[in-house]
């Protein structure tokens, strides 16, 4: 699955010691576009920290897993990604409005209403 946005937001690394030796993880907020908009957060963990190389304000399309695990009853759902793209123009293009829709076409004209001659009963 590819989500794809704008970073908003990089959380502080977290790093810790498990069974498996030591872990690594970064969380970063991206916000999607389009008429609703959403947020969300995904994380990178390990060497993809620093290949990844985030900075706020790019615009990134992230290859992610997303897998839910429950503990204690309650469930938990991470977002991971396995790969990142950057837009080639991410800073040229920051504070910039988009252009207007230009190849939608115009919707169809509505037909003529019906004059007072007609004989519907409506």
């Amino acid at each position: 699955m590819e989500i794809s946005g704008t970073i908003l937001n990089i959380l502080e690394e977290q790093k810790g010691e498990g069974r498996n030796g030591p872990w690594r993880k970064q969380e970063f907020i991206v916000e999607t576009e389009g008429m609703y908009p959403r947020k969300v957060c995904i994380a990178v963990w390990g060497d993809k920290i620093d290949q990844f190389d985030l900075k706020v304000g790019e615009k990134v399309t992230a290859s992610v897993n997303i897998e839910s695990r429950e503990f204690n009853g309650r469930w938990y759902t991470d977002v991971k990604a396995w790969k990142l793209d950057k837009a080639s123009n991410s800073q040229s293009d920051a504070g910039q409005e988009m252009p207007p829709f230009s190849d939608v076409p115009p919707p169809p004209e509505a037909p003529p209403m019906p004059s007072e001659e007609d004989d519907l009963p409506f």
